[in-house]
């Protein structure tokens, strides 16, 4: 059989090599219109929303920042259509009910149920939501000692040898459950990523660089920790996909220096408020969440 020449065989490879290129061209494509066109609807509470991070939008009592991870993420999506309903000072319920805003003590209205912003066209949701049911911003400012002899915090929210602050985290397990039920009622086409929370101090504290004594630091980032732990179980058990924010921001808490942290201390050295992500931080967590959706859909929804 006579061999095929030379330049019959780098015309070959040259033609299989424009295929599979225009093939590549052709599924970038796909994928990237398949991208532009989420429809998104970000929901939850200050860690969502951004407080005091320029530049703000929509209403100033809820502290919505256009650098919030979700307004992050809307961008590296090249979302077709992002509504963002986060608010600080939002808890469980006012995922349906309307939540009654102040600023600085004024009232300053109302904002409607977050879920208002739903339909049966979302694509996508991201959820930060559990916080404000366990109280923990409130409680970490009652945390606040400048005597390094001073009485422990967590003493104050222990009953009958009970740690309230642990059972709130508890209570709101059927709470959040109830809420992604209700999204899955409302948008049942999205993806669903619910979030936990951050590393906020690391083990032992940092007083008085962050003044909370040592033993309530970890009794306050170990309740941190149990509310992960609650949302991730509740994710798995109605079908959403959670997102670790925790492993990935160790070594960026309250503590770290300046340029490291993603969470601000009681003072803070970033635009940001107080114990809540700066914008390293909600930048970080919008590509953690990118990484996330990039993952199979096995991976994201446990094999549902």
């Amino acid at each position: 059989m006579k061999k095929p020449s030379t330049r019959a065989a780098l015309s070959f490879s040259g033609a299989l090599a424009l295929v599979v290129t225009l093939a590549g061209t052709a599924g970038a494509a796909e994928a990237q219109d398949a991208r532009e066109g989420e429809r998104y609807v970000s929901l939850g509470d200050s860690m969502a929303s951004g407080p005091l991070i320029p530049d703000i939008t929509g209403p100033v009592a809820c502290g919505r920042s256009t650098h919030n991870y979700a307004h992050e993420l809307a961008r590296t999506l090249g979302a077709a259509d992002h509504r963002d309903v986060t608010c600080s000072g939002a808890s469980s319920k006012h995922m349906t009910e309307p939540q009654k805003l102040s600023v600085a003590g004024v009232p300053a209205g109302e904002a409607p149920p977050q879920f208002d912003a739903l339909s049966k066209d979302t694509t996508l949701v991201t959820l930060t939501i559990g916080g404000n049911d366990a109280g923990l911003v409130g409680v970490a400012q009652d945390c606040f000692q400048l005597d390094p002899n001073g009485k422990k915090c967590q003493d104050e929210f222990t009953e009958g040898g009970v740690d309230t602050v642990a059972r709130r985290v508890d209570e709101f397990a059927p709470k959040l459950g109830a809420v992604l039920d209700g999204i899955r009622e409302r948008a049942p086409q999205a993806r669903v990523l619910v979030t936990g929370y951050g590393d906020y101090v690391k083990p032992g504290g940092c007083w008085p660089s962050v003044p909370v004594l040592p033993s309530d630091a970890d009794w306050l980032q170990g309740n941190v920790n149990r509310l992960n732990r609650v949302v991730s179980e509740q994710a798995a058990a109605h079908g959403a996909t959670y997102v670790d924010v925790f492993t990935p921001s160790k070594g960026h808490d309250a503590c770290a220096a300046p340029k490291e942290k993603w969470v601000e201390g009681f003072v803070p050295t970033d635009l940001a408020a107080p114990l809540h992500p700066n914008r390293r931080g909600e930048e970080n967590y919008a590509r953690i969440i990118h990484e996330q959706l990039k993952a199979p859909l096995t991976a994201r929804t446990g094999g549902e």
